[in-house]
């Protein structure tokens, strides 16, 4: 085990008031701080806090999240996860993926079938682990959300039917005003999907992401990503996450991004999302939860000082 002891500057305590263990893990590049805690008496402001500290990529572990695996009444486990900026994440797709793995590799929870039912806030959620040959979880099917087109679940508070495929937002900075045209779509959290004929890796995220997760019409912030519909089944993405920044993949985001590419008529119900750090295998067909397929990893084990 590694012992991490931070030096420098003033440190935000560990809140538990004891060592700290946890892993680090990533679901196709999106990158987590693990870790198991039975004090449900923490509260949300003091985890954010701890959140921006161990996640911080210079002076902290470096992560997009920080993860934490409860005791639950209504399922197997129950995971929090709180943003790189100590923001609550609500919903994260890659990060239960991870928490998945935790839970079955660890043997918190007794599964030989690799199922595991998650709570999370925005409700219950199925999982599927396929192990390796040395026993340990490799990838994890999540049967995600039903997504909600409604503009209001991804807080935009306008009077028009679902689904909103084309809704403007007008974003002005040094280089100039544009309007993006996004499809919104909730996973029970909001994003706001802009398909573009040009290649995501050639797109002005860096500059355009800030601003569209700040803008005014979306009373939430919001996840934002751009597209580009290669073929009926493969669709590559880069996403701006609300509270972190650009990330190497969003799992709910590569869900939006299917709902709404297939409600556009572009995609059919099985279709390949790659981003910067892999490939995600997403199934909808047109009712019903989305179903996400990818992997999850582990980096390494440590222990942050009480």
């Amino acid at each position: 085990m590694i012992a991490h002891t931070p030096t420098g500057g003033p440190r935000m305590p560990n809140p538990t008031g004891r060592p700290f263990p946890f892993w680090k893990m990533h679901g196709a590049g999106n990158d987590f701080v693990v870790a198991e805690t039975d004090r449900l008496d923490i509260s949300d402001e003091a985890w954010g806090a701890f959140a921006i500290e161990i996640c911080d990529r210079h002076q902290g572990v470096g992560a997009d999240g920080l993860i934490l695996v409860q005791p639950s009444k209504a399922a197997d486990r129950k995971m929090r996860i709180f943003n790189a900026d100590g923001s609550d994440g609500e919903m994260c797709v890659n990060g239960i993926r991870c928490f998945t793995k935790f839970c079955l590799d660890r043997v918190l929870v007794a599964a030989p079938d690799g199922r595991v039912l998650v709570e999370t806030g925005p409700g219950l959620i199925p999982t599927v682990a396929t192990r390796g040959p040395d026993g340990l979880v490799t990838h994890v099917r999540v049967e995600a959300a039903v997504p909600d087109l409604d503009p209001r679940a991804s807080g935009v508070m306008i009077d028009r039917p679902a689904p909103v495929l084309d809704f403007e937002v007008t974003t002005k900075d040094a280089a100039g005003t544009s309007t993006q045209r996004v499809a919104l779509v909730s996973m029970g959290n909001p994003h706001a999907v802009q398909f573009i004929d040009g290649s995501p890796k050639d797109y002005p995220l860096e500059r355009i992401g800030p601003q569209m997760e700040h803008h005014p019409a979306f009373k939430h912030r919001t996840n934002y990503e751009v597209v580009r519909v290669l073929d009926r089944s493969h669709i590559e993405m880069r996403v701006w996450e609300r509270g972190v920044g650009e990330t190497q993949a969003c799992g709910s985001g590569a869900c939006a991004v299917m709902v709404a590419a297939r409600t556009r008529g572009q995609a059919d119900d099985d279709v390949q999302v790659s981003l910067p750090g892999g490939t995600l295998r997403i199934q909808w067909g047109g009712k019903g939860p989305v179903i996400l397929t990818g992997p999850a990893a582990f980096v390494f084990e440590s222990e942050w000082p009480q």
